[in-house]
């Protein structure tokens, strides 16, 4: 892997998560209480052996920023190749990623690597990237997409599908079609030659037809080899609301943390000098993660907890999603919610959504 350079674009449509993440990225967000949502696809890039990768984000991005620092989490603090983050370009990645890649398109040409793998950051799954670019260079096809075919859900309703013909190649890429109930979800990871990603960039800035790498290759699946690489592991796409409620309580699922955590490809993440959690002797926790640095006296259930956050005694916490450094006063209770960062539950404090609607607070 040593041939192939990582790009990782942030061109995330967050309009959906805005209450969310409020003046932060969706790759920022936290997850499983320790991490953020871009520690997947870094520690998926560098576990297969890529040793260069580049950001490509929008203007203020502090928080993704202050969470990569010099990429020593992910063994990319280097003198040669490494981590670079471009997010200074005028254009939103999000409408327009072409200009960006073509503003810094020597950082592509100088790296001198064959290929390029893109891919977003709001796919979380665990994948060995050296088995698709293997797989892509016996196949001599121009560019090969990850995909993987699973149920449908309200969670990939804002996905893409992929429409595959009898040799597993592209035939069209698609908004998700709702009415289906197994579709193969387009994972938007691309890998193809460096010179093709050049030519493409350089294509569309010249003909001003396409802003998006992405809406090039669909546009033109007749005039390229467009294979596929199917993932069978899981996968889970944050795009909204629910659908990060979804993937954090998916996490308690001792069979999907296994597989995502615990394997030989470890997720890793911006370490921080924190006690470890207190647990006071009428608290009660029961099939929770929490994380280091929070003091737990209340009652804690089927949830995820971040940093620095306190539960103080008598409060209730069920079926929820707590960001970092929250405080749950006495007596509160909180159950299918999603406490955003910083938030003070006040006492005696009730917050109660659902399984398909979960309070936001």
């Amino acid at each position: 892997m040593k041939d192939c350079i990582g790009i990782i674009n942030l061109d995330e449509k967050d309009y959906s998560v805005k209450n969310l993440i409020n003046d932060k990225t969706i790759s920022a967000m936290p997850i499983a209480g320790r991490y953020k949502i871009i520690d997947f696809i870094l520690s998926n890039l560098t576990n297969s052996g890529v040793e260069c990768i580049g950001i490509f984000t929008r203007k203020k991005s502090y928080s993704v920023l202050k969470h990569l620092s010099n990429g020593r989490p992910w063994d990319l603090h280097r003198k040669k190749d490494g981590l670079k983050v471009f997010n200074y370009s005028e254009y939103d990645q999000v409408y327009d990623d072409i200009h960006s890649f073509m503003d810094n398109i020597e950082f592509i040409k100088y790296s001198r690597k064959e290929y390029i793998i893109m891919c977003p950051s709001y796919m979380i799954c665990n994948i060995n990237y050296k088995e698709v670019l293997d797989k892509h260079k016996k196949s001599g096809d121009d560019i090969t997409i990850i995909y993987k075919n699973k149920n449908n859900s309200d969670s990939l309703s804002k996905c893409e599908e992929l429409v595959l013909d009898t040799n597993n190649r592209v035939n069209k890429i698609k908004n998700l079609d709702n009415s289906k109930n197994n579709v193969n979800i387009n994972m938007e990871m691309y890998i193809m030659k460096s010179s093709l990603f050049i030519n493409i960039v350089r294509d569309s800035i010249t003909n001003g037809m396409y802003k998006k790498v992405k809406e090039y290759i669909s546009d033109n699946l007749y005039n390229l080899k467009v294979g596929t690489y199917e993932f069978k592991g899981y996968l889970a796409c944050v795009n909204s609301i629910n659908s990060y409620y979804e993937i954090n309580r998916d996490l308690l699922n001792m069979k999907i943390n296994k597989e995502l955590f615990y394997n030989d490809r470890p997720i890793y993440t911006k370490q921080k000098d924190e006690a470890p959690v207190y647990y006071s002797k009428e608290s009660k926790v029961d099939n929770c993660i929490i994380a280091n640095g929070s003091y737990i006296e209340g009652k804690v259930e089927n949830s995820i907890i971040g940093r620095k956050v306190i539960i103080k005694k008598g409060a209730i916490v069920k079926n929820s999603i707590i960001m970092d450094s929250v405080v749950i006063e006495k007596d509160a209770i909180i159950n299918n919610s999603i406490i955003i960062s910083k938030s003070i539950v006040n006492k005696n404090i009730i917050i109660n959504g659902s399984n398909d609607y979960p309070k936001i607070f």
